[in-house]
């Protein structure tokens, strides 16, 4: 994995990064975004626009907050709530649209 995003998007989706991101890898749910791992090419230009600096290289995600690399993945490894199966490499999220749901760690999230 590469960029995550992390606590500090939960319950936001301002989506500039979405808007940023040139190969359409970052995701809706219902509480945050996630970041498609595999699809994902390491360019960062999501970073600096996120408004709450809630992006980060999976390996400078701050303390506490591990657990979001996680999900990160999980949100398309596995089928989410309401699914059969995982999201997987859709290839985009423009085609897919919002999802509207969330890992159950991110469901039950408390900041």
């Amino acid at each position: 994995m590469t960029f995550v995003v992390g606590a500090a998007c939960v319950d936001v989706l301002d989506r500039a990064c979405v808007e940023e991101c040139p190969i359409d890898c970052i995701f809706i749910g219902n509480r945050m975004a996630y970041i498609q791992p595999e699809e994902c090419i390491d360019c960062g230009a999501c970073e600096p626009v996120c408004p709450v600096e809630a992006i980060y290289f999976e390996d400078d995600i701050p303390a506490g907050q591990e657990r979001f690399v996680i999900e990160n993945a999980l949100f398309f490894a596995e089928p989410l709530p309401g699914r059969t199966t995982p999201l997987g490499q859709p290839g985009g999220a423009t085609g897919v649209g919002e999802l509207g749901v969330d890992t159950l760690y991110v469901q039950e999230y408390q900041s």
